[in-house]
């Protein structure tokens, strides 16, 4: 089982360098910047609506504290403020509100175009238009009431956990451990359901619930492991005082791209499992030499390649990559590649 996971986890980073995912991630946290401050806007008042704007404020602040310090958080804090400020007139509010869910989505828009990528949505299968772009805009602010969902649904488990352990603390000792494992695991349930729903939802490509619960529980084991990881970095690391005034912003930033960069890993794991174990197994998919070796033949110069590489095309297997998406080259080959090249010294 182990010697499984550890080729699954192989093929996932290869397939996470193949498709350049660390530029990817980059694009995810500029976007999430922007977005972050709209959609904790949104949903912090569906929360707060049924629970109270304080105890929601306060639940999402001790999560924030958690993951990226008192600093980072007081960051998110500010831009929450800043961005909440009510409008005057009807035409503004609705203008207004018409913009935080735009800049809430805008997020989702990139989440949905890294996935198309990595589950290699051809481009002529991909929708465009008016009404696409308004769908997938309606898509994305459903997954932003999910999260308001789940983060009540946090809340009140936190919330029962807390008010058990005020009445066991005295009767089990050990209470307080039993507790903490517990908070983890309702921390891990909440996010492997997030995870799931962007996993199946956001993609234009038809993907098994199966292969999307696998690679949504890694991929939040993934989140909670770094979460600590990345929390012991911020807290003895001097990023704060070394960028001034904008430490909090940097925090945010590391932290954003981070995450990213996990969730690509596990949407790659998920594509790598489905491809080998899961739902398209089937299909003819080779993981193995990476996913450029999924592409048709490309044209070259010559008339009588041009003829064999449309001839190898047509007969290519049913997990090719379309012809419309361009060959890249993998970076380790070519990485590989510049060290053989000899070196020259110019002419003096």
């Amino acid at each position: 089982m182990f010697k499984r996971f550890f080729v699954l986890a192989k093929k996932s980073v290869n397939a996470w360098v193949d498709d350049y995912a660390p530029s990817m991630g980059a694009a995810i946290s500029y976007y999430t910047v922007f977005s972050m401050a709209p959609l904790l806007i949104i949903v912090l008042s569906v929360a707060g609506f049924i629970w109270g704007r304080e105890a929601v404020e306060g639940q999402l602040y001790g999560q924030l504290t958690s993951m990226i310090g008192t600093e980072g958080a007081a960051g998110v804090q500010s831009l929450i403020a800043s961005a909440d400020k009510p409008a005057a007139g009807i035409v503004a509010t609705i203008i207004s509100v018409a913009v935080l869910i735009f800049g809430a989505t805008t997020v989702f828009a990139e989440l949905q175009s890294a996935l198309d990528r990595i589950w290699q949505v051809p481009e002529d299968q991909k929708q465009s238009g008016i009404l696409s772009t308004i769908r997938a805009r309606l898509l994305s602010f459903g997954l932003v009431l999910c999260l308001a969902f789940l983060l009540m649904v946090s809340l009140v488990l936190s919330a029962g956990l807390a008010a058990v352990g005020s009445y066991a603390t005295d009767l089990f000792p050990g209470w307080e451990v039993l507790m903490r494992l517990l908070n983890m695991a309702v921390s891990l349930a909440v996010t492997t359901v997030l995870f799931a729903l962007i996993f199946k939802m956001m993609p234009q490509a038809k993907i098994a619930w199966r292969d999307v619960w696998v690679g949504a529980f890694v991929t939040a084991v993934l989140f909670e492991v770094g979460k600590l990881l990345i929390g012991l970095y911020i807290g003895k690391s001097s990023v704060t005082s070394s960028f001034a005034a904008a430490g909090s912003l940097v925090i945010v930033l590391l932290w954003v791209y981070y995450a990213a960069q996990v969730f690509l890993l596990g949407a790659e794991f998920t594509w790598v499992y489905a491809n080998e174990h899961g739902s398209r197994a089937n299909e003819g998919v080779d993981t193995d030499t990476g996913k450029q070796s999924n592409l048709p033949p490309s044209k070259s110069d010559d008339p009588a390649d041009n003829a064999t590489g449309t001839t190898a095309g047509n007969a290519g297997s049913a997990g090719a990559k379309p012809a419309s998406i361009p060959a890249v080259q993998p970076l380790m080959p070519r990485l590989a590649s510049r060290k053989q090249m000899p070196y020259r010294r110019s002419a003096t």
